[in-house]
């Protein structure tokens, strides 16, 4: 932890509109210092494709060296559809954070707040508080900048490592474990994958078969990702922590941000063994950049999320009544009747910034 016991967060504002959803999550932050033991010491850096558009590169070292020393690193959203390196990829910063620092495992939670809408009927009834985990650095996306392309086919690998599986089933079998100590579930993990037709996914199962045997009390179950989709849909209620390979992960933790009103409402993390990296789900929006109409809370709720990882990594008790302050003040926000314009509300940034610091 640095010192003077301030925590030390690295702030990576980004593109379009994540220096807008960054600023309001700073300033909830500074609520919680204010009003609590914890201590911040923020340090902005410059990252994506507005910098590669500068300098030629999507971050300078000072960046990547400044992540490497701060306790956690918060980012705003980065890149832009029409910035594009020579091989036509979009600048994403936030990948190149997950191979640099080894952020092996990427935390989805979706959780329907009340008063939000969700295209799932009876989701407000039976409430959704589930957690996607998607293997952060290898599966298909291993070969992101690899694959080979001819006249007549294309080919991209998919990777399967022991190293990073057993780690990846380690953390899920851990936060599942610590969601039914909270009460905020069963207690279940379910492992998601395509073991009936790859062997890669066969091997993965495996290793998750070796983990749940270590975790005897944490309720398993094991489906194919087609399976899988449709029982979201049917009844999202009924699941708890999941864990997936890469890009069913991509897939799967957008289509659950979708069943809680969507990607301004969805916070996450990418977490190693030493570094986490906090953001929203949601892109830059470049259409809606400047306009104050973007929607604030996942920005906010990740904040939150890495206040709730800095409580576990440093024993720090006052960090997990901080994450969840904040996470009852959103609550509180939506359920009087707050409506971002996602949603055909009114209420833009500073209404929605405004209001949790209020019930704060």
């Amino acid at each position: 932890m640095s010192t003077n016991n301030a925590l030390h967060v690295a702030v990576l504002g980004g593109d379009g509109i994540g220096p807008e959803v960054m600023a309001p999550a700073l300033e909830v932050l500074r609520k919680i210092e204010a009003t609590s033991d914890l201590k911040f010491r923020f340090t902005e850096a410059p990252a994506g494709a507005n910098h590669y558009l500068a300098t030629g590169k999507s971050m300078p070292d000072a960046t990547v060296r400044l992540c490497d020393e701060a306790d956690a690193i918060l980012l705003g959203a980065c890149g832009l559809p029409s910035v594009r390196y020579p091989d036509n990829t979009e600048i994403m910063p936030q990948v190149e954070l997950r191979f640099h620092f080894d952020l092996y495992a990427g935390v989805r939670p979706a959780r329907l707040i009340p008063g939000v809408p969700s295209p799932i009927v009876g989701a407000d009834r039976r409430g959704i508080d589930l957690v996607v985990i998607r293997e952060s650095t290898e599966g298909l996306f291993a070969s992101m900048g690899k694959g080979v392309v001819t006249d007549t086919e294309a080919r991209e690998t998919l990777l399967i490592t022991r190293k990073t599986s057993e780690r990846l089933f380690e953390f899920s079998f851990r936060l599942a474990e610590r969601r039914k100590a909270r009460g905020r579930s069963g207690g279940g993990l379910t492992c998601v994958d395509k073991a009936n037709v790859f062997k890669a996914f066969a091997f993965f199962r495996e290793m998750f078969d070796e983990a749940a045997k270590r975790h005897p009390d944490v309720k398993t179950e094991r489906l194919y990702v087609d399976a899988c989709s449709a029982l979201l849909v049917k009844r999202p209620w009924d699941f708890d922590v999941m864990v997936m390979e890469n890009m069913f992960g991509d897939i799967l933790s957008d289509m659950t941000a979708g069943l809680i009103g969507g990607m301004g409402m969805a916070p996450s993390a990418d977490i190693g063994d030493r570094h986490a990296v906090f953001q929203p789900c949601h892109g830059t929006a470049p259409d809606i950049m400047g306009q104050g109409k973007a929607n604030p809370t996942a920005m906010i709720l990740s904040a939150a999320m890495m206040l709730d990882w800095l409580a576990d990594k440093h024993g720090l008790e006052g960090a997990t009544e901080a994450c969840e302050r904040i996470e009852r003040a959103v609550d509180k926000v939506y359920a009087d009747g707050i409506k971002p314009m996602e949603f055909g509300g009114r209420n833009g940034t500073a209404d929605i910034a405004k209001a949790v610091l209020a019930a704060l």
